[in-house]
């Protein structure tokens, strides 16, 4: 079924371009997933994959999410790009691009499980998985992954400077945006590579494809 890119509630920052979300979604580092267990609301942060209208999610095998089948999901992922400085306290904002997902939690087997686990590596390093041992047995035992399959789904966005009141512009105040820049850095390798290890390709495509824009 295709998503329904127009739902949820109309606001003036809203937006329900399908290509619009995906973008975001591609270039996220971070999901944060909520959902109910225990009769409780829960979020938590997670690595995720988008594969055409599908979100999925992974966990150790045990995991309250990895058992969630058949229950609602949602999904956030947030872009903070500058601080808006205004002339008050009261019209002070942020720049951002998010994306809000809803659907419902599908456990996901076979052939599915190693795509889906291969698109959540790729997802953070592009062309990683070449560049590793396959998956043991007992990897694959204590891994659970479920699917979110995108029902509706909208973005929000919010860019420019300050709106301040007519009546504040002239009193001399700073006003502005402060940039706030999420980067890769220098990678930084751990004791037990060789000296003479090459840089890995999948770290610099990494670099790129989260690069600001």
């Amino acid at each position: 079924m295709r998503p329904d890119y127009a739902r949820a509630r109309q606001s003036k920052r809203a937006s329900y371009d399908e290509a619009t979300i995906h973008a975001i979604l591609d270039t996220g580092l971070v999901g944060h997933v909520g959902f109910i267990a225990e009769n409780r609301p829960m979020v938590i942060p997670m690595a995720y994959a988008r594969i055409g209208s599908t979100i999925y999610l992974h966990g150790a095998s045990k995991t309250r999410i990895a058992l969630l089948h058949d229950a609602p999901l949602s999904m956030t992922v947030t872009h903070l790009t500058g601080i808006v400085a205004a002339r008050s306290a009261f019209h002070h904002s942020v720049n951002y691009r998010s994306a809000v997902v809803h659907g419902t939690a599908r456990a996901v087997t076979g052939e599915e499980f190693d795509q889906a686990l291969n698109a959540i590596t790729e997802h953070l390093l592009p062309g990683r998985i070449a560049e590793l041992r396959p998956m043991s047995a007992l990897e694959r035992k204590a891994t659970g992954v479920i699917a979110l399959d995108i029902a509706h789904a909208s973005a929000k966005i919010r860019t420019g400077p300050p709106v301040d009141d007519e009546d504040d512009l002239d009193l001399g105040l700073w006003g502005g945006v402060i940039p706030v820049v999420t980067a890769l850095g220098t990678a930084v390798q751990d004791g037990h590579t060789p000296e003479d290890a090459i840089l890995p390709a999948s770290i610099p495509a990494a670099r790129r494809k989260f690069a600001v824009i």
